[in-house]
């Protein structure tokens, strides 16, 4: 008797509600859909737990801070997911306006250019010898981070690194050249 009368409210208050309830998560959220699960949701998870939340004197209330709770997770998730959108557009900005300059400043003639070749061989040169050596076997060899590991005995996250810290390395050492010689990098070690 006891459960109908508690399902009998529940409905009572999903009758009642419900329109407000969209609208309030619609509001923040601005999508009807997403509104809606909110709520089915919040009022789901007072039905699942309404035997531990017996001191809970406003049902409506209650069901209504779970649904702005809800939508404070969901608004701080887009506003985590906007600022990686952001970032990973700004980066790829950032590459494409780098790949634009290497271009328009590329002479094809530079490519077997003996001094940029020479430049590019003592920066690999300086860099410690199991770092140039997993270097060129990724660069050189064309061989995969897998591979390399199976051959060096390492893991692949140890490749990664050491392929990373050879990368810095000849980013920072090369730098005034880099528009330069982002071609030849490319067309000898890619």
């Amino acid at each position: 008797m006891k459960e109908q009368k508690n399902i009998s409210k529940i409905d009572q208050i999903y009758s009642e509600y419900k329109e407000r309830y969209i609208r309030f998560a619609l509001s923040y959220v601005r999508d009807k859909d997403t509104a809606e699960d909110m709520v089915m949701e919040a009022i789901l998870y007072y039905w699942e737990n309404r035997a531990s939340l017996t001191d809970v004197k406003n049902i409506p209330l209650y069901i209504l801070t779970v649904i702005k709770n809800k939508c404070l997770n969901y608004l701080q998730r887009l506003r985590s997911w906007n600022d990686l959108s952001d970032k990973i557009l700004t980066d790829q900005e950032w590459d494409l306006k780098m790949r634009i300059s290497s271009l328009s400043s590329c002479d094809p003639a530079m490519l077997f250019c003996d001094e940029v070749q020479v430049l590019l061989r003592k920066a690999i040169g300086e860099l410690p010898e199991k770092t140039r050596a997993i270097f060129l076997l990724s660069r050189e060899d064309e061989k995969s981070y897998k591979e390399i590991a199976e051959i060096t005995g390492l893991s692949v996250k140890s490749v990664e690194f050491h392929i990373s810290k050879a990368l810095t390395h000849l980013r920072q050492r090369l730098k005034d050249y880099l528009p330069l010689l982002l071609p030849v990098f490319d067309f000898f070690y890619n």
